[in-house]
């Protein structure tokens, strides 16, 4: 984004105005012991040409920049087309906040309307709401949700293979309300239909799927999705966006409401966020929807037009009738994932995932191949586990050491039912992994 300065003639006036003489008489009402007295003690000025080679040499000490990035767990390294960059980097966009009179933003609104039918097509449902925080806030969002739309708020049943972090922020969601929060273990990286089916009841608001799961492993999503809606609970569903090149929608699949992170869709990994959460739904529940819908109509001269249609938050007049408290939305992330996801189209959509299919088929291989087997058996899309005998942690060390980022390794994370999680780490391969470097972290990973 370009640097935004205030020239001095810009600054007098604006310390004119406010009745100061400088920014030192401004920052007098600040008490001294708060006051950042120390000297700075700055180097001398560099011209442009000597600031340019400055900042290269202290880019190069970053060793980022010579590391090649196999990690999973929820963010991954996929390729961004520069006109990504070239859109959202618009001062008209990445200027604008959360707009309080929507109806002047027009270009914002369109962008949130096409990202709306983006995410529809996507998931084979009828309605999304202009995007939310991230994935893991999307999913408990989409539990309260289901506990409007169902009006049980005893219990919540979540999968053990949803990722750990995500089943975390709904323990916190959920710790206050009195509703149980049901976890059924997935010991072989994957849910067994008969105990999913058996940890449901009447009283259940919503099954949560996440496929492909925390493991990478893709569920049955729909005999799931059929369980929990025999006994009236709706299914939500937890999909990666880039999958749906080769696998099923989650509405085809009987999917009620389906959330993910938007990370893949042109957004950078970035140290992890901002990111954007993704929310569709069956066009029945679209009044206990969270966040804001952007809809079409025609001004009064006849001109296509895009309006705020529901803004059901606490800020307007729904106050205790609020479906959330969220009351901004990533609008920066989602034009990025609205021009990333115009740019592929269904063709792109396809290859991408195909690539990523293959080419992390050909990496499961090579690493059972040389002693690292796949410690689940289900099919996966581009990223799975693998058993590290002797130690995760060991075999993370030594890919770091040869220059591939892998992991993380699953020690950490609470899995009910999985063994010996110390052996076990994920390994992710997208579309920019090449044979040449997949052949590489296999050789440096074993040794």
């Amino acid at each position: 984004m370009a640097y935004l300065v205030n020239t001095p003639d810009q600054r007098a006036e604006m310390l004119q105005t406010i009745g100061v003489g400088s920014i030192a008489e401004l920052l007098e009402q600040i008490p001294a012991p708060l006051q950042m007295r120390r000297p700075l003690d700055l180097p001398p000025a560099l011209c442009e040409i000597e600031l340019e080679a400055h900042m290269k040499g202290l880019a190069s000490r970053n060793l980022a920049r010579s590391r090649t990035c196999f990690l999973g767990g929820g963010a991954y390294d996929h390729f961004i087309p520069a006109a990504v960059d070239a859109v959202a980097s618009r001062s008209e966009f990445y200027t604008a906040y959360t707009p309080y009179q929507a109806e002047a933003s027009q270009g914002s609104l369109q962008v949130f309307f096409e990202y709306q039918s983006l995410v529809c097509r996507l998931t084979g449902l009828g309605v999304s709401n202009a995007s939310l925080y991230e994935g893991g806030t999307a999913q408990s969002e989409a539990v309260f949700m289901s506990m409007r739309a169902t009006d049980r708020h005893r219990k919540v049943v979540v999968l053990g293979s949803v990722h750990p972090e995500y089943r975390q922020v709904c323990a916190t969601y959920l710790h206050q309300v009195g509703c149980e929060l049901v976890v059924v273990p997935t010991p072989d990286g994957q849910a067994d239909p008969a105990a999913v089916a058996r940890a449901l009841d009447d009283t259940t608001a919503c099954l949560v799927v996440q496929s492909p799961n925390f493991f990478g492993v893709i569920e049955p999503v729909a005999e799931l999705c059929r369980s929990a809606q025999q006994v009236g609970a709706l299914a939500v569903v937890s999909f990666d966006p880039l999958s749906l090149g080769v696998l099923k929608r989650p509405g085809d699949m009987g999917a009620d409401i389906a959330v993910a992170e938007g990370q893949g869709l042109g957004i950078p990994l970035q140290f992890g966020g901002p990111y954007v959460g993704m929310l569709a739904c069956r066009e029945e529940y679209v009044r206990k929807m969270p966040g804001r819908l952007i809809g079409e109509t025609i001004d009064r001269e006849g001109r296509r037009t895009f309006v705020l249609n529901l803004q059901a938050r606490e800020q307007h007049i729904r106050r205790d009738k609020a479906t959330s408290n969220i009351c901004t939305n990533q609008g920066l992330m989602a034009l990025r994932a609205t021009v990333y996801l115009s740019l592929l189209g269904p063709h792109g959509l396809k290859e991408l995932g195909e690539l990523c299919l293959r080419r992390s088929r050909y990496a499961a291989a090579a690493l059972a191949e040389r002693g690292l087997p796949l410690a689940f058996a289900g099919p996966t899309f581009k990223e799975f586990a693998v058993r590290c005998p002797g130690g995760a942690e060991r075999v993370i060390a030594r890919a770091a050491e040869a220059g591939f980022d892998i992991g993380p390794g699953l020690l950490k994370y609470e899995l009910p039912g999985v063994s010996r999680p110390e052996e076990l780490c994920l390994f992710a391969v997208t579309e920019q992994r090449t044979k040449a470097q997949i052949d590489a972290v296999v050789e440096g990973m074993a040794g």
